[in-house]
């Protein structure tokens, strides 16, 4: 039987009247999971793309629908778990908590889905936009060949087959109102300026102007009046007294 195949150009293309709607648990069981097996697939209808190497709206396919897309996870650091999911505007970010995928028949845990949405920007500073990823991965890996005959099969349960660490992504646009998306767009825009013209500012508290300072009154006479004056009416008196109203010691007289 010829092999069915629906990708051209990296791009999905089904003949008209044809949608592609899988469940979670055909898109772990019969593609995600043949995918890490190297078994064959129902149809060549999911292309491999490295979804973190171009921003959403840049990836292969109509912006409108769902799309699919088979992806290799990089490690954030190395020695560690964590994936790596900046792209070149921004980064997806994981949201709530990953959800078990279980077959209808027999209730066996086969995969999880993870979601994820983007953020625009550096993070953690990012601004949250409506582009929401579905990451698939499995929980358990067969080793025995998919297609191995009868008698063979226990000869090849022994042997390991090589898995790379794909998942499955399901990519859409959250569709809202075109006032909410302009002032979300807005909004975004003026945070990250605020983020790019906001300046320190440093203060010189050992100035004898204090106006400079632009600091309360309250401060500044809270500050005066914690120096304790030690005066008579002499002239040497005077100038020790006005020297710890510059400096927050000042020295004994013997």
């Amino acid at each position: 039987m010829e092999k069915l195949n629906f990708v051209k150009n990296g791009v999905l293309r089904l003949p008209p009247g044809f949608r592609f709607h899988p469940t979670d648990e055909e898109l772990v069981v019969q593609y995600l999971r043949r995918k890490v097996l190297a078994c064959p697939l129902p149809a060549s209808i999911i292309p491999e793309v490295d979804v973190c190497k171009a921003d959403p709206w840049d990836l292969p396919g109509d912006l409108e629908q769902e799309r699919y897309f088979f992806s290799t996870r990089e490690a954030k650091y190395p020695n560690t778990n964590r994936s790596n999911r900046a792209t070149i505007s921004g980064y997806w970010k994981a949201t709530g908590i990953d959800k078990q995928i279980v077959t209808s028949r027999s209730n066996q845990a086969v995969g999880m889905k993870k979601t994820l949405v983007f953020y625009r920007g550096k993070a953690p500073n990012g601004c949250r936009t409506d582009w929401i990823m579905h990451e698939y991965r499995v929980v358990s890996t067969e080793t025995a060949a998919c297609n191995a005959p009868p008698n063979k099969k226990n000869q090849t349960q022994n042997n390991v087959v090589p898995m790379e660490n794909w998942v499955l992504c399901r990519i859409f646009l959250k569709k809202r109102s075109a006032k909410n998306d302009e002032e979300g767009l807005q909004s975004c825009n003026q945070r990250i300026g605020k983020l790019r013209t906001s300046k320190p500012v440093f203060y010189d508290f050992l100035t004898k102007d204090r106006t400079d300072l632009n600091l309360a009154p309250s401060s500044s006479s809270s500050v005066s009046s914690g120096i304790t004056q030690v005066s008579n009416n002499d002239t040497d008196d005077h100038e020790e007294s006005s020297c710890c109203n510059s400096f927050p010691y000042f020295r004994r007289k013997p």
